[in-house]
């Protein structure tokens, strides 16, 4: 070009400041600029908080020569979204005109900074309340736990975003009603806003929270009748849904189709392989990662652990660990320990789970040593136990699953008055346990059993059957494993505390409303005991039916008196 004005020379600018890493082209376009404007001072300030470069920012906002509200903006817009908050307000306070874009700015940044008192002070001073504020401000409701506020406001909103929609439904999924996500969703259809991509993974986030597969479905048919089919996060978020609602066969075929997979997608792959206890296929399709030259990350490696772990493939375990480190220069994170020591430890190697702990370059977390208690309760070793248990109730003394756990091992070696110590603390110390309960989803409705359940509507037919269940069972050859009651009662009180355990009454209901043929698909909150397991094993054989059941750690495909994990769970 032979004449270059200043809006052609703000135009190169605002492509090298668009993305951050092209700081130093930018700063040499504006160089050459022969008379910048304001335009081309906030673009290259931009540039400057766009790539975190605070000091930089302000040392060239303080010599800008003209600066204008947009200035002040750009400055109070890059400290909030920093955290910065003390700064953002220190300028907010110099500001002598303001507009909606600092309002929103200030109350958006102490949002994201969980200052929500700061953030509803400033909203009620604000002079203009739109759209961005109030969607920040429910943000803020939500991430408090505060659902009733944040619906407060959102039906007060006259105006109503993609983003304001995408909060309200993520925020009802996050705190733990994700049916009433699924009715916004609707709700949002209906009054003829499209659902982006962050609005389906919110809600396929939610089917895999709630296990709900038929709305997850709907989610998918949905997908399939518009243009975000193609999309990448909507397709990962999809086979992330399959594999968590325990349907790996159709996680597996949307894979196969995706045209375009970025590094997230093979990570959702081979962790739902990984949870399915398809270790060695989750170890090939790493391979088979590696191979199109997609470069692992360290989630990656958490999905490849714990391949290792579900099929006790100790020596590779330790080996893929080294080669996160040495190959691919990954630090490794509590996550990446946390499966390491289950891998040591439930093959045995107690010593060296302890001395994985030790050597650990930072401060030792609460699943490390709930691993590690885990691992005592199969061995049954006690001295290990105490160690972990003293430890893990040292960082959190609320901490129910330990004080459990540790009960565990005493009463795997009849040590009664340990598992009297364990509750008599738990008392001392106000701990509630978490009870044993598990889920199912039958037709639309999901229900709900727990151990010696007293209230489902359906419990007497569900009894009926466990007793005729039991009856067929022993014929087969079952024997309880009376270890896994955890009371120091007759045996035959023992039987029936175990009979009633949720998972039993889950199988029992299904074997009862589900047509003959029809998988039963339960999800638990809790490990799943060794009586459960194997009684499991036993129905599904003589009911001729296939059992599906997810826990806290991975899942359990029983078929045909066979479990998926090869009893090493």
């Amino acid at each position: 070009m032979k004449v270059k004005t200043v809006i052609t020379w703000n135009s190169i600018l605002a492509g090298f400041s668009r993305k951050p890493g092209y700081i130093e082209e930018a700063r040499q376009v504006f160089d050459k600029i022969p008379e910048p404007n304001v335009v081309s001072y906030n673009t290259i300030l931009a540039c400057y908080m766009r790539n975190s470069d605070i000091e930089a920012s302000k040392n060239f906002f303080d010599k800008m020569p003209v600066k204008d509200i947009a200035s002040w903006n750009t400055m109070i817009s890059g400290f909030s979204q920093n955290g910065l908050m003390a700064e953002a307000e220190e300028l907010f306070r110099a500001m002598s005109v303001r507009n909606e874009v600092t309002w929103n700015a200030m109350v958006a940044g102490y949002v994201e900074s969980g200052e929500l008192e700061s953030a509803l002070e400033l909203f009620r001073e604000a002079p203009v309340k739109g759209v961005i504020a109030r969607t920040a401000i429910v943000t803020g409701y939500m991430r408090s736990g505060n659902v009733e506020m944040a619906e407060k406001m959102f039906r007060e909103m006259q105006e109503r975003s993609m983003v304001t929609w995408n909060t309200m439904i993520s925020g009802y999924i996050e705190n733990g009603r994700a049916e009433d996500g699924m009715k916004l969703f609707k709700k949002m259809m209906g009054s003829g806003v499209k659902a982006n991509d962050s609005t389906l993974s919110s809600l396929l986030l939610g089917c895999s929270n709630l296990s709900a597969l038929k709305l997850g479905k709907q989610v998918h048919q949905h997908v399939m009748k518009s243009p975000l089919y193609l999309d990448m996060t909507v397709g990962t978020s999809l086979i992330s849904m399959y594999s968590k609602c325990g349907v790996l066969e159709d996680a597996w075929k949307l894979f196969l189709e995706m045209p375009r997979k970025d590094v997230v997608t093979w990570n959702a792959m081979i962790s739902g392989y990984a949870q399915h206890g398809e270790s060695k296929k989750a170890l090939h399709l790493f391979d088979e990662m590696k191979s199109k030259g997609i470069k692992p990350d360290w989630i990656t490696f958490v999905g490849v652990l714990s391949a290792c772990n579900h099929a006790g493939f100790v020596n590779l375990g330790i080996q893929y660990f080294e080669q996160m480190q040495n190959d691919y220069g990954i630090k490794p994170k509590p996550d990446h320990y946390t499966c390491m020591v289950d891998l040591l430890g439930r093959a045995g190697k107690l010593n060296d789970a302890v001395d994985l702990i030790t050597k650990m370059h930072f401060k030792p977390h609460i699943s490390l040593f709930g691993a590690l208690l885990g691992a005592c309760r199969i061995h049954r070793n006690l001295e290990v136990a105490e160690f972990a248990a003293k430890n893990l109730l040292s960082l959190e003394p609320t901490n129910a699953a330990g004080y459990v756990q540790l009960a565990n091992v005493y009463a795997a070696k009849n040590h009664w008055e340990g598992v009297s110590k364990v509750r008599k603390s738990m008392k001392e110390n106000k701990v509630i346990k978490t009870p044993g309960y598990s889920w199912m989803e039958v037709g639309r409705v999901i229900h709900e059993f727990r151990s010696g359940d007293r209230l489902h509507p359906d419990l007497q037919s569900i009894r009926m059957k466990l007793k005729d269940l039991e009856k067929k069972m022993k014929v087969a050859g079952y024997v309880p494993d009376l270890d896994s009651a955890l009371h120091d009662v007759a045996e035959e009180q023992k039987e029936q505390l175990l009979l009633w355990h949720s998972e039993k009454l889950a199988i029992a209901f299904g074997l009862i409303k589900l047509p003959p043929g029809m998988p039963i698909r339960i999800f638990k909150n809790l490990r799943v005991c060794g009586d459960c397991h194997q009684a499991t094993k036993v129905i599904s054989a003589i009911e001729n039916r296939e059992i599906i059941v997810r826990d806290t750690t991975r899942f359990h495909h029983f078929k045909n008196g066979v479990c998926s994990c090869g009893d090493y769970w």
